[in-house]
């Protein structure tokens, strides 16, 4: 793994404010949105919570401060991030809710989907330089 980061090779092909291009999926990298999608993947963790029937976290990282912050190639890496974080927990919550009207118990799924937005959120924190623990 390389220690250095890539700014040489992404610095040129993603200004500030254009979308994104990873594997033919156009992302969006500019500040207000990234921090618009971060709250909005917190709403749905928060329902997630619920029912995996967790306490509510205390509170976030300072996201929006850390995407001020950020460089540009670290944008690209939160949006992608954030893209298949929000590509998890859409039909993972689709399929909780099924259980539930069906009268079944969601928590055990729940948990292990709580789980996998945990590692995921820590991972979109460490492009960013931050841990979840910070």
């Amino acid at each position: 793994m390389a220690s250095f980061p890539p700014e040489p090779i992404l610095s040129e092909q993603v200004p500030d404010q254009a979308p994104a291009q990873l594997a033919g999926v156009s992302l969006r990298c500019d500040p207000p949105t990234l921090v618009e999608q971060w709250r909005s993947l917190h709403a749905q963790a928060a329902r997630l919570g619920a029912l995996a029937q967790i306490a509510p976290e205390a509170g976030n990282a300072p996201f929006a401060r850390l995407i001020a912050e950020s460089r540009d190639w670290q944008r690209v890496l939160v949006a992608q991030g954030l893209a298949d974080i929000d590509a998890m927990l859409v039909p993972g919550l689709s399929a909780l809710a099924t259980l539930t009207a069906r009268g079944q118990d969601a928590t055990t799924p729940a948990l292990a989907l709580w789980r996998e937005f945990h590692a995921a959120r820590g991972s979109v924190l460490a492009a960013l330089g931050q841990s979840q623990t910070d």
